[in-house]
Order: C-alpha cells, then structure tokens, then sequence
C-alpha cells in the first residue's frame, strides 16, 4: 500500500514485468484515499486519486478477501504461478494471514519473497510502524540538514517510502538473478530504515572522525562556494546558484557586477570565500531579485554556471526542459480521463520506454486473472462475487 511497494513493484512492471496487485474491497489500498463515508464510497472517489494513478501503473488488479478460507486459498494458487511476491506491511501482518515465507517457500521453492517493513524482522523495533517521515527521523538525517544556527529540519517530502521501493526493486532483481542461477527461493528482509542511511553517512564518519556534531550547511556547500538559493523577483520565485570551480565563480563575480571579486587572487580557492560568504550571497540576490527566475537562469547558463529554476509543483509541467526530455507521457484512465504522468526513467534511445496501461480500478481484472491463471469459470468467479470474496467497489463505513 500507498508509496514503497507500489513504487518497488511499478518499477518491475515498467521493466516489462506482469504485476498482480492484491487489494481487498474491504481495505484497499490507503492511497486511493483513506474516507470511507458513504458519500466518498458511493462516488467511487477513490478511483480519482492521482497518487494511486501514477504509482499503480502497467499492473493488473485483483481484489481478495484474505481473511476468508477461499479468498486465501486463491492468493495461494496465484503464489504457486509468481516469481516474486513483495509487501510492505509490519512484519507480523502476513504470517498472520498464513502468506509467511515458511509458508510460501514450501508451494513455491522458487519464490523471491520481499518484505519491507519500516525497522525489519529482527530489528528491537520490528513492531514499530512507520511511515516514510518517521524513517527520515530514525535515520538521523534531520539533525544534519537545516542552517547552522536553526534546529533540526525535516523534508516533508516522506521521501523514505521512494528510497525504500528503489532498494527493494535492485534486491528483488539481484534475487531473480540468484533464483534462476541456483533455482532457490530467497527471502529478502529489508528494513527500510537502513535505505536512508547512506544519506547520513557523511556526516557520521565526520562525527566518528572528530568525535564533534557535523556542522549543518543549509542551502550551502562544504566544497562549492558560493552555492544556494535565491530569490527572484515575483511571490515565491527561486533559483538555485552554484559555483563548482574557480573560472565558474569568476565568471559569476563579473555578471552579478562584482569585478573585484574576480580579480582578487585571495578568493580564487573555493577554501578562501566562505569568509564572505554572506556577502556574496546578499550581492547575487540583489542581481536575481531583479529578474524572473526563468531569465535569472537563462542568464547564469548562457555563462556556464550552474544554475537552475525551483519550480513549483504545478510548474513542473511546463517545464521546457521535462518536456524537450518527454519526462511526462499523457495516459488515459476511467473515471479522470487523460492526465499526465512522470515517464519511465529508462531510455531505448532517445525517447523513454512508453507507459502500456493505466492503474487499474479497484478489481479491475478479477475475472481476466481467475480464468486466464487459475482456470474459474464464469459461474465460480460470480459465486466468489456474490460471497464478497472479490468485488470491484470499495465497502464503506455505514451507520
């Protein structure tokens, strides 16, 4: 549910892999939106959800109830066919449906089973959940990011979900890998926390080093000086500035009209200017806050500095350069029509691979599942229907 195995799973099946995605009408996933009220339900909302849409692509959705012998027995036979099977609930939730990998190894000596729970099997924490915010804290990375003088600063981003699903994909391909070399399966625990740590680690060895608390930069950079974010004329308008080596920051004294900066043998190494680095930084925003971002960039770049527009959100869909890339491809689905979505990220040639089909709908492809895979009947798969094993609307909270 939601971002992690979503986006671990959507990976595979934009690499040409057939996902099947499990949800129940009872608990479907939470990013399809988490209201249950009768107004939201009976609307059908929760096919509305952009998240869901783009995380969900080029899979096939079923719906089971678990928690019912014949829905579990299905999920079961499904398991026998799968090369791979891939959650990313607390640790307990499966075995506790009877889908633990004591379980499936044994109908399945092959299966590449991948779980991904927030602190791991074995982990003191292992009945902790979490969410991507809450890896962030546990992996410390907040405490070295935010300006020297301020607290600790959190990205609001949650992007520890994306860090998890991108490790567990590369785990779940190295196990194929494995599975088909030695024709054993392989159960992949995969604690999520420890995918953020990478991001702290320059900071803990300087600590193991020095034995002092990493110094926070900010906007700022230990190597590239100057290096930050400015404003630019018009609300809420930024761009990033960057000075990489010793000709590119004299090339940005002389356009923001600081010739003496340029010239002065003192402040060639980029070791010598962070004495002055707010001086420098008060003079460059004097020159971009007189311009839009676009043509504060346009301007840097035509110099060859480094520079580049923060874009808003919304913005990003303009984005001359994302789409000159073909980052976006427009697909169509039931109930929101056509709407843009971020491409694959791998390219053939020039162009990236093309999105084959749009996120199903909530039990979109029961029946094609159970007849093509499993052999049911028309008869069997709407006697599974009338039991409410399967269904193709979410259940809502009644009074």
């Amino acid at each position: 549910m939601g971002w992690a195995g979503p986006l671990c799973t959507r990976t595979l099946a934009d690499l040409g892999a057939d996902v099947i995605k499990i949800e129940s009408t009872q608990y479907p996933d939470w990013w399809r939106g988490v209201d249950r009220r009768p107004a939201y339900v009976d609307a059908q909302m929760y096919e509305r959800a952009q998240a869901f849409c783009i995380m969900n692509r080029n899979k096939r959705g079923i719906t089971l109830d678990l928690t019912q012998p014949q829905g579990l027995a299905l999920a079961k036979r499904l398991l026998v066919r799968a090369d791979v099977v891939v959650d990313n609930y607390s640790v307990d939730v499966l075995p506790k449906l009877g889908l633990g990998y004591d379980v499936l190894r044994t109908l399945n000596p092959r299966l590449v089973m991948l779980s991904m729970s927030a602190f791991g099997a074995k982990s003191l924490y292992r009945d902790c959940r979490a969410y991507g915010s809450t890896l962030e804290q546990g992996s410390g990375l907040p405490n070295v990011v935010g300006n020297m003088d301020g607290p600790p600063v959190m990205s609001h981003v949650a992007f520890g979900d994306a860090v998890g699903g991108l490790n567990g994909c590369a785990a779940v391909l190295v196990a194929l890998f494995h599975a088909r070399n030695t024709g054993l399966a392989q159960f992949i625990d995969l604690a999520q926390i420890e995918c953020m740590m990478p991001f702290a680690a320059p900071w803990i060895t300087v600590h193991s080093i020095s034995g002092m608390p990493p110094p926070r930069y900010g906007n700022r950079h230990p190597q590239f000086v100057p290096h930050g974010c400015f404003r630019c004329a018009g609300e809420d308008s930024w761009v990033m500035v960057a000075a990489s080596d010793e000709d590119m920051w004299q090339r940005l004294a002389i356009l923001i009209g600081r010739s003496d900066w340029a010239i002065d043998a003192s402040l060639r190494s980029a070791e010598a200017r962070p004495g002055i680095e707010d001086e420098m930084e008060r003079a460059i925003e004097a020159w971009t806050i007189t311009r839009d971002a676009d043509q504060a960039m346009s301007e840097l770049q035509a110099e060859r500095i480094a520079a580049g527009v923060a874009r808003q959100p919304t913005d990003l869909l303009e984005d001359p350069h994302l789409r000159s890339r073909a980052f976006f491809q427009d697909i169509e689905r039931a109930f929101i029509g056509m709407h843009p979505q971020p491409s694959i990220p791998i390219r053939d040639v020039s162009l990236p691979f093309a999105i084959r089909t749009a996120a199903p709908t909530l039990g979109e492809h029961n029946s094609e599942i159970l007849s093509e895979l499993l052999g049911l009947s028309e008869t069997e798969i709407a006697q599974l229907a009338l039991e409410g094993i399967i269904g193709t609307s979410m259940v809502s909270e009644r009074n």
